[in-house]
């Protein structure tokens, strides 16, 4: 296991009951290094969105919890927030809650010759693949786009006003 996924596993299980407690869930823990800094970023979510208070309170015992364990050796910056409306997806249980729903992202490689980015509706994961619906201008336009998820560089929520 590469270090950062160790880390973001110990993290993910200090915050569990600390999230529990202030009855949020844990969409996501993100320890990754921009630049010279560290970054811990966690991210909470519970029915009718999260709210500041709701993120000072986890983060305030988090940052105990993790004072007292100390699992990271590097200084970092702690970050509790929510995952926003344009949430990205990397985990199994982000594309189950997100099934039917307008999706977004990009690829590293080319598809289909040479799109890097993409747009439709999630039909269906697993463990090697995405699928798409992408839309046309009729209902016969439609097309299931198939990605290899180890190509996909970013997919995230599409939020529409």
């Amino acid at each position: 296991m590469a270090r950062q996924s160790k880390y973001e596993k110990i993290v993910e299980d200090l915050l569990a009951p600390i999230a529990e407690e202030n009855g949020v869930s844990i969409y996501d823990v993100d320890y990754t290094r921009e630049g010279p800094d560290y970054y811990l970023r966690c991210y909470i979510d519970k029915d009718g969105g999260v709210n500041i208070g709701d993120c000072e309170r986890v983060s305030r015992a988090l940052s105990d919890a993790l004072d007292e364990a100390d699992p990271i050796p590097d200084a970092y910056i702690l970050e509790v927030s929510s995952p926003g409306l344009g949430r990205s997806l990397t985990k199994d249980r982000h594309f189950a809650a997100s099934l039917n729903e307008k999706v977004e992202g990009t690829t590293f490689r080319p598809y289909e010759g040479k799109k890097k980015s993409f747009e439709g509706i999630l039909r269906s994961f697993d463990a090697e693949t995405v699928t798409v619906e992408t839309e046309g201008s009729g209902e016969e336009d439609k097309t299931q786009l198939v990605l290899e998820r180890d190509n996909i560089a970013n997919i995230r929520l599409v939020v529409e006003f």
